[in-house]
């Protein structure tokens, strides 16, 4: 774990050109998860509340069949417990953002030279991690900030000085696929400021790892890892939030 004073020594392109070492201190850490919250939360809300005509309370067979997919604002939704609302996340919006990770993966060994694979399933964590602590009733930004902190880059943020007066307000996002891919978008350029953090994400297991070295099927193996890595980061999530509700 970090603390306040620990300052860490990166490359953000490791293995490619040579750059500046850039230092990454839990401050700077907290700074770039804190904005993260602060767009993750409107973008769940997005997710969550999107029904424009009005269709996800329906009794037709437009309204059925939302209501088959569990849909969050449908009654199947309301008969869920968190054990049940936290896979929909996980399995669901988490495996359908997975194909995204993943496709780096067409590329095999080029993949691992880029940055964009961690990236990109650093913000697929983050975004289910945070909607996991909704589910289980933490909607402050604090302490999901010291959740990802913890679970995603493996370091301990309650030693940082934490001042609300610079605490971003939270994004506005529209309530269309523009907004929502846009958000995300703003995602990768925030993480991509805190460079190899993003590695010390739960990573694919290592069979997963190897196979994502060839080309063409190293898109299906990061697939099928980058799942159970998300399936882990939301485990430990949980762990964590359960932990601090303990102390």
């Amino acid at each position: 774990m970090g603390s306040a004073g620990h300052e860490k020594t990166v490359s953000p392109l490791p293995g490619m050109l040579p750059t500046p070492d850039v230092q990454i201190t839990d401050a700077g850490v907290d700074a770039t998860l804190a904005a993260a919250v602060a767009i993750i939360n409107p973008l769940l809300d997005v997710l969550w509340g999107t029904d424009p005509l009005g269709l996800k309370r329906r009794d037709d067979g437009v309204g059925w069949a939302l209501n088959a997919a569990d849909l969050p604002g449908t009654p199947a939704w309301d008969d869920m417990d968190a054990d049940a609302r936290i896979h929909w996340w996980v399995w669901r919006v988490g495996a359908l953002n997975t194909v995204a990770v993943a496709f780096p993966g067409v590329l095999g060994i080029l993949a691992r030279r880029l940055p964009i694979q961690d990236l990109l399933g650093f913000v697929s964590q983050a975004i289910v991690l945070c909607a996991v602590a909704r589910e289980l009733g933490v909607t402050d930004q604090r302490p999901q900030v010291r959740m990802l902190a913890a679970v995603l880059c493996d370091r301990d943020l309650s030693v940082v000085v934490y001042q609300p007066s610079t605490d971003r307000r939270l994004v506005d996002i529209p309530h269309h696929p523009l907004g929502i891919v846009s958000a995300v978008w703003n995602l990768v350029g925030l993480f991509d400021a805190i460079g190899d953090e993003v590695g010390k994400r739960p990573q694919p297991r290592g069979p997963f790892r190897y196979l994502g070295l060839l080309p063409a099927v190293g898109a299906v193996a990061a697939y099928f890892g980058e799942c159970g890595a998300l399936a882990r980061a939301a485990k430990m999530g949980r762990r964590w939030i359960e932990r601090q509700s303990q102390t």
